[in-house]
């Protein structure tokens, strides 16, 4: 079960990749087929910023939502008892222990980003820390544990970044063609308006697809196997129960990110129940299952 669910996340990650490798590719070469009416130049430099991006957004994923959050290190001076909890479930899984960091935000929420689990990172919020106790602290880490075990990780960071990438280089494409429609009526001018037209009305569509490409059941998967790994589904449950109830918004909180938390930081967002479109099942249902775990 494990095996293959590791394995279908990697398989949709590459499908990611290469659709984001394509878009961005086709975005560049129209816009310097325009630029330097030369396909060659063009299928050039569409194809070379392409692939550094793709490289880039694969290497870097995890620095980039690390700074979209404002984490910083926790050290081992500074949260000791973390360190510890984190270190003892690594354990007992196997895996190597991520690094750890920190948001400084009284909303209590967590989750974790990288790679693989050799590059890995679980971040918590400090309201997290200082109001759940030992045993849902435990629960929450192993769940994100769970999520780096089956390579959850990898899909849901590649997906936000690329997909706000994307998104960015549709604002900036649609910010130009409003600068230029005033200057240039050529035929030329009018093709990279329509191209960018698409882009514009695609680049929404596309990061949903992409979000509904990260499944909810994962989710669900990650919470039983936390109760396989902790030997306590009452610490995970206590925790999400208090999570679900913090009415406090996560100050860095956005809907690109959302879906990488334990519980969706947008709190008005939470409280909807299970659709198409939701990036976490509701904290109810997620409850339930664990509490028929035997």
């Amino acid at each position: 079960m494990i095996l293959r669910d590791v394995r279908n996340n990697k398989i949709k990650t590459a499908f990611i990749v290469t659709c984001f490798f394509i878009i961005v590719a086709l975005f560049v070469y129209f816009l310097s087929l325009w630029l330097f009416d030369n396909v060659v130049i063009a299928v050039t430099i569409g194809l070379t910023f392409s692939f550094i991006s793709a490289f880039a957004s694969y290497y870097n994923s995890d620095k980039i939502v690390l700074s979209l959050n404002g984490a910083r290190v926790a050290t081992r001076e500074e949260f000791l008892q973390l360190n510890d909890i984190l270190e003892g479930l690594c354990l007992a899984t196997g895996l190597p222990k991520p690094k750890l960091y920190i948001m400084e935000d009284s909303a209590m929420n967590a989750f974790a980003t990288g790679r693989n689990p050799e590059h890995a990172v679980i971040c918590v919020t400090t309201g997290l820390l200082s109001r759940l106790d030992k045993y849902e602290i435990e629960g929450v880490l192993a769940h994100e544990l769970s999520h780096i075990k089956n390579y959850d990780i990898l899909l849901s960071t590649i997906t936000i970044v690329m997909v706000g990438f994307i998104v960015i280089l549709s604002d900036a494409f649609s910010r130009g063609l409003i600068r230029g429609s005033k200057d240039d009526d050529d035929k030329a001018s009018g093709i990279l308006m329509i191209i960018g037209l698409i882009f514009i009305i695609l680049s929404p569509i596309f990061a949903e697809l992409m979000k509904l490409a990260i499944s909810r059941n994962r989710e669900y998967l990650a919470d039983s196997q936390a109760v396989e790994i902790t030997r306590n589904k009452d610490g995970l449950i206590n925790a999400l129960r208090k999570l679900d109830t913090d009415s406090e918004a996560l100050e860095q909180a956005n809907k690109s990110s959302s879906s990488l938390f334990i519980v969706n930081p947008l709190v008005n967002e939470r409280k909807k129940k299970n659709s198409l479109w939701s990036t976490h099942p509701t904290t109810e249902s997620r409850i339930e299952r664990l509490q028929n775990i035997k």
